[in-house]
């Protein structure tokens, strides 16, 4: 194995760890946190969920994925960047701050303007925090990560519950995004001792702006409509609707779309360092797909035939119905690995005019889709959801073929077994459920692990590629420590 698949690979566990690690918390956060709040608190969040995220989206403007895939990324390069950032940010706070009235009547929600004015805050807090994570992951250093964001999530966790406790409600949310934005740019200082100086180029700022630019419009439309689905429940629905969406869409956010980042924040700046060999960019992303596919189809299944049973055990009966939501949400992400993996192949080979092109014939679609599912309340939306993910990664997949000449077809049959092997056994586990009923504790503590213990068993003996490169890899990497 060469030492570059061998860095990727420890970049990849550290990543892993980190999401497990502090998605894990946030996760058990939100759990506990939904004893104490209500639906409608959730909901509120949800409502300027979508404008944050523009705001960070316009802070970073595709600079770090610029520095990324700097062949020789210099200090004022990286001055430059952090500056460019900080001052993005600052226009992104002064618009947040001034729409805020405006984003709180569109909701008919008062309470909003003084949250999103200070929720905003993040926005200026992250700008500092661009420039470390940057050099860090070019340098494959995701243990440095971790061990900033670990502590960081920990720490933000203990700020919401005891907001939360003495009876601060929605406070409690923005108690602890304040706090994370806060504890991460601390300890990313700490672990990485950069410092910007103070020389900057223009001709560095043109260059990561032309890159970044497209990749920040693509982000934008990304972001708009993937909360588009918040903003037209709160709007046409109840803000207690909206919450139990958003809770469940966090949910499902917190555990696969940030195992889906690790794996592609790890993953772009290792298959940049070859960009202009397609044959073993092919090799490199067969192999990730390979192996992401196999690591995450079976945890988003498993997730889907556990929803209700999970929610029931640990939520009050006010947030059931959010169960229903998590399931379909579940069934339409199930291709997101796909998706990430092909348009990081068009970042890679610096074509952020076709990430671009593809996020507005996407959001086309999805916009069409969603006005047709609307009708169908909101079991209809997300119906659509699933739909419009089938169909994106036809449109992403297309430019795959002709970038590295891997095609749709040749994705399809390498993830395929992946597929129907952990579909086979999330039905096998529903039958179980509905032939013994047993209580929901009992239902999760002997099926989760008996589901996971048959679905390896089952690709051993089926000698599924992607197992059969997992192993190698963890051999390698277990030899490699034992020299």
């Amino acid at each position: 194995m060469t030492s570059l698949a061998q860095k990727t690979l420890t970049g990849v566990i550290w990543n892993l760890l980190q999401q497990f690690a502090s998605r894990g918390i946030t996760v058990l956060v939100t759990l506990m946190l939904a004893y104490f709040l209500a639906p409608e608190d959730f909901g509120l969040v949800a409502m300027m969920a979508v404008f944050l995220a523009i705001g960070n989206s316009l802070m970073d403007s595709g600079f770090r994925q610029a520095l990324i895939r700097m062949k020789e990324a210099k200090p004022i390069d990286f001055n430059t960047g952090f500056f460019a950032n900080l001052l993005l940010g600052l226009l992104a706070y002064v618009l947040l701050f001034a729409s805020a009235p405006l984003i709180a009547e569109f909701y008919a929600q008062p309470q909003l303007v003084e949250l999103i004015r200070i929720t905003a805050m993040t926005v200026i807090i992250n700008a500092f925090q661009v420039g470390h994570v940057a050099k860090l992951s070019r340098e494959m250093n995701f243990k440095a990560q971790f061990k900033a964001v670990l502590p960081a999530s920990a720490l933000s966790a203990v700020v919401a519950m005891t907001m939360a406790y003495f009876g601060f409600g929605v406070w409690a949310l923005v108690g602890q995004m304040l706090a994370s934005a806060f504890f991460i740019t601390l300890f990313l200082s700490l672990q990485c001792h950069w410092k910007p100086g103070r020389e900057v180029s223009l001709e560095s700022l043109s260059s990561m702006y032309n890159f970044g630019y497209k990749l920040f419009l693509a982000g934008l439309l990304d972001i708009v409509f993937r909360n588009l689905y918040v903003i037209v429940i709160a709007k046409l629905f109840t803000a207690s609707h909206a919450g139990l969406y958003y809770f469940a869409d966090r949910i499902r956010e917190i555990v696969i779309y940030q195992l889906v980042t690790s794996i592609q924040q790890v993953t772009f700046p290792a298959l940049a360092s070859f960009q202009d060999d397609n044959d073993r960019l092919k090799d490199g992303y067969r192999n990730v797909i390979l192996v992401t596919t196999f690591v995450l189809f079976p945890v988003i299944i498993l997730m889907a035939v556990m929803a209700e049973p999970l929610f029931h055990l640990l939520l009050h009966e006010k947030w059931w119905p959010a169960a229903t939501y998590l399931e379909l949400m579940c069934m339409a992400s199930l291709l997101i690995p796909l998706h990430a993996i092909n348009l990081n192949i068009l970042q890679v080979k610096g074509r952020s005019d076709l990430s671009l092109l593809v996020e507005l014939t996407k959001k086309l679609l999805q916009t069409i889709i969603l006005v047709f599912s609307i009708n169908f309340g909101i079991i209809g939306i997300l119906y659509g959801q699933i739909i419009s993910s089938s169909i994106s990664f036809l449109i992403n997949g297309y430019f795959s073929k002709r970038l590295i000449g891997y095609s749709i077809l040749n994705q399809v049959k390498d993830f395929m077994p992946n597929m129907i092997l952990s579909l086979v056994i999330g039905l096998f586990i529903i039958f179980l459920q509905k032939i013994f009923a047993w209580n929901e504790l009992v239902t999760v503590l002997a099926l989760v692990p008996f589901g996971a213990a048959l679905y390896i068993w089952a690709s051993i003996i089926l000698k599924l590629k992607g197992m059969v490169l997992f192993r190698k890899l963890i051999k390698n990497q277990n030899t490699q420590k034992a020299a």
